[in-house]
C-alpha cells in the first residue's frame, strides 16, 4: 500500500501541533492536551486533530475544546512557520473517544466471555481438552 500525501502531512501537523502545544501554548485550559490523530483532507484545505486529555481537567471538556478553538489561530500560525505548504489546513479540534469506545467493547466482551471455572469444568469433562 503506498503512503500517501496527506497521511504524510497530516502526520507532519500531528507532530508540529503537538510541540506547539507543549512549547509555546500559554492557556491553562489546555495543559496536557495529547494530540492522537490527525485526519487530512484530500485537498489538504482541513485538518481534524482528536485530542485527547487527562483526567480530572478542570472545567471539563468543554473548556478545553473551546481554549483549543480560540488557539487555533495561534497554532496555524506556528504552523505556517514551520511548514513550507501554500496553505495552511484549517484546524479543528475533536475529542478522541478511542479509549472510552475502547473500555467500553472490552466491559462488554468480559459480560459475553464465559467464566475461567465454567471452562475449566468443560475441560475436565473432556478429558483436559479444551473445549469452547
Amino acid at each position: 500500500m503506498e503512503y500517501k500525501r496527506p497521511e504524510r502531512v497530516a502526520d507532519q501537523i500531528k507532530m508540529e501541533v503537538a510541540d506547539i502545544l507543549v512549547k509555546k501554548a500559554n492557556d491553562s485550559r489546555i495543559a496536557g492536551v495529547s494530540i492522537m490523530h490527525v485526519d487530512l483532507s484530500p485537498d489538504l484545505r482541513q485538518a481534524k486533530c482528536f485530542v485527547s486529555m487527562p483526567r480530572g481537567v478542570k472545567g471539563g471538556e468543554k473548556a478545553v475544546l473551546l481554549g483549543l478553538k480560540n488557539a487555533s489561530g495561534f497554532i496555524r500560525s506556528e504552523l505556517a512557520k514551520r511548514m513550507t505548504l501554500r496553505r495552511i489546513p484549517v484546524l479543528i479540534f475533536l475529542l478522541d473517544q478511542t479509549t472510552e469506545e475502547v473500555s467500553r467493547l472490552l466491559a462488554l466482551l468480559d459480560q459475553v466471555a464465559p467464566k475461567t471455572n465454567e471452562v475449566n469444568e468443560d475441560a475436565e469433562a473432556y478429558g483436559g481438552m479444551n473445549v469452547p
